[in-house]
């Protein structure tokens, strides 16, 4: 194992990895977050330098941690070899198998993988995959002709709407969620529509992998093409920064697939896999 701290080799590190697309995007996007002045405390881990065979993006050991927290405990992986990663996993301090977590990837042998060393540990694995999404580059504004007068306007989100995303995200509802989204919304890009008394009906945010998520519409705001508008702005505001514009949708949110086929964006071979492991210790949790 070598964890890279070097700025130099992060810089080569994230163009080896743009040369690896669309299955390296998770670990891509986080490593240009540790390069722009690393917000979520990450850091990289490599079986090797600089002929990786396997990287591994992870929270940094000395960063203050929640054992309940899998938003936060994340980690990305992408590999050339898989037996490389699965000698990462099977090393005793690449990752830390005393607390909730979640791996995060595009790569279809991901999940057996992990699963194999995580059972030979008494983890549990809870798997949910989905479609992975990327937008073409949107070159011009999106048109906001619809939005009449000073409300409702297109704006940001701020720390005080965590509350509301945590009730309405469908893995949210809890304290170590809201605590994440509020660090999300302090961190990285975010869009939303606020009404005429400033509440957010719109929204989507940016997570720390670089990847657009928890797009929502309050039930009564909907069909007045306030999610396109926010879809297409936060991916302009990514674009803009150099950041790629990626997201993930489940098979049967069929709203959100025909808005995303609508923005012509481009659903990638490869399936996007989110993997939460809990240790014996806290299954039976209700929120995990």
């Amino acid at each position: 194992m070598l964890v890279l701290n070097c700025s130099t080799k992060l810089l080569i590190l994230e163009k080896m990895l743009k040369s690896c697309f669309p299955e390296s995007l998770k670990v891509y996007g986080a490593v240009m977050n540790i390069n722009r002045g690393n917000p979520f405390q990450k850091e990289v881990v490599l079986d090797s330098w600089p002929d990786f065979k396997a990287v591994i993006t992870r929270r940094q050991r000395e960063a203050e941690t929640d054992n309940l927290d899998h938003y936060t405990n994340a980690y990305a992986v992408f590999y050339k070899d898989v037996r490389a990663y699965r000698q990462l996993l099977e090393e005793c301090d690449v990752f830390n198998w005393d607390q909730v977590f979640q791996i995060q990837g595009l790569q279809s042998e991901l999940y057996d993988v992990s699963k194999a060393v995580a059972n030979s540990k008494q983890l549990n694995v809870k798997l949910t995959s989905f479609k992975a999404v990327h937008f073409s580059p949107v070159s011009t504004l999106p048109d906001t002709s619809f939005l009449k007068g000073p409300s409702p306007r297109l704006t940001y989100l701020s720390v005080a709407d965590a509350d509301l995303l945590n009730r309405t995200w469908s893995r949210g509802g809890n304290e170590q969620c809201l605590r994440y989204i509020a660090n999300l919304i302090s961190c990285f890009p975010s869009v939303c529509v606020r009404d005429e008394k400033g509440n957010p009906v719109s929204w989507s945010i940016t997570d720390q992998f670089a990847t657009m998520c928890h797009g929502y519409t309050l039930p009564e705001n909907r069909r007045k093409g306030y999610s396109r508008l926010v879809a297409l702005t936060l991916a302009r505001k990514l674009q803009s920064r150099g950041f790629p514009s990626q997201g993930n949708v489940l098979d049967d949110n069929t709203a959100s697939i025909s808005l995303l086929k609508s923005l012509h964006a481009e659903f990638l071979p490869c399936r996007f896999h989110r993997l939460i492991l809990t240790p014996a210790t806290f299954s039976g949790l209700p929120h995990l």
